[in-house]
């Protein structure tokens, strides 16, 4: 499939999606006063309010988490040389979910909680490239390092749920399940100014993405420093998960399902793979956030939950009809 056919095919999902995103949500409102409230946005009532200032801003943070954690997919691949790496493979959600912990277990909330769950994933990547770094910093030894990690923090998250009371534990665990109704801590304009620049520059590193996933000793030969590459990719790519993780909780599956299922339309080439990616990324995340509200409404699933679901019938649906991928 060609690029322009990829891309348009993923532009008409995309307007699909966010046609049932509006019109869907949370509370019912005839598809009349919907339709009135996006001709007229500066007017008034009920379904103003809910349209612009409820689902118009959870439809963007949507679409730029999923967007984010689907091009960071395509990037731990890449460096990783490894088709089931995900943002999270390097205990960035397990530093994210003990820093959310933490300040939950300590009474804090807003701008408090979003900065301790970011400063776990910035330690805990910092760790593992420190590990790897002091070691041969190869891929196994990163990956190593990163399970290894995972394991360590989660064990600390249990260690606290065991001592902590039971509504400081069903907090942190529905904080964990992942959420996209929105944070005052943050704002959209914010996440927004710290996440764009972040991914426009995973975006210009997409040439360089196609030769280290060649391998290291072939894109030494083209000119390239893997090391110094890898440690840039694995950065960016981490410091935008924590900034997903610290917005929206852990929301698995959405780096890892994405890739895989974009490659056999957009092929192998980074240039063309990241950017459909990415757009795929952002409608995934938002058709399950749309049904995250409106299968159980009024009550509100955790978007987490039908990530999962998705990412597990996907792999099944995988391995049944292909050989299981090569690990390197």
């Amino acid at each position: 499939m060609n690029r322009c056919t990829t891309f348009f095919i993923l532009l008409v999902l995309l307007a699909a999606t966010l046609a049932l995103g509006i019109f869907l949500g949370g509370s019912r409102l005839p598809a009349t006063d919907v339709i009135d409230a996006l001709i007229h946005p500066g007017g008034d009532g009920m379904a103003h309010t809910v349209i612009w200032q409820l689902r118009m801003p959870r439809i963007l943070r949507a679409l730029l988490v999923g967007s984010s954690l689907a091009g960071c997919g395509v990037v731990f691949q890449a460096v990783l040389r490894n088709p089931l790496a995900e943002p999270y493979t390097l205990g960035v959600s397990a530093g994210g979910a003990l820093g959310a912990t933490i300040a939950i277990i300590a009474g804090l909330s807003g701008l408090p909680l979003v900065l301790l769950c970011f400063a776990g994933c910035s330690l805990s990547i910092g760790a593992v490239l420190g590990m790897s770094t002091f070691r041969d910093f190869s891929t196994s030894t990163i990956i190593l390092s990163g399970v290894v990690l995972s394991f360590l923090l989660s064990s600390v998250i249990m260690f606290i749920f065991s001592v902590a009371s039971s509504r400081d534990v069903h907090a942190s665990v529905l904080w964990v399940m992942g959420s996209l109704g929105g944070t005052d801590a943050l704002s959209l304009p914010a996440l927004l100014a710290a996440m764009l620049p972040l991914l426009f520059g995973l975006l210009a590193l997409t040439r360089d993405m196609n030769l280290i996933s060649l391998g290291d000793e072939k894109a030494h030969l083209l000119g390239l420093s893997p090391g110094v590459l890898k440690i840039l990719l694995l950065g960016l790519a981490s410091v935008v998960t924590g900034l997903c993780v610290a917005v929206a909780g852990i929301i698995g599956f959405v780096g890892l399902i994405v890739p895989h299922a974009m490659r056999p339309m957009a092929g192998a080439d980074h240039q063309v793979l990241l950017p459909s990616a990415m757009l795929a990324g952002g409608i995934f995340l938002l058709a399950c956030d749309t049904l995250a509200q409106v299968v159980l409404r009024p009550y509100e699933l955790p978007v987490g939950v039908i990530t999962g679901i998705a990412g597990g019938i996907f792999f099944l649906v995988y391995l049944f009809k292909a050989s299981p991928p090569e690990v390197f």
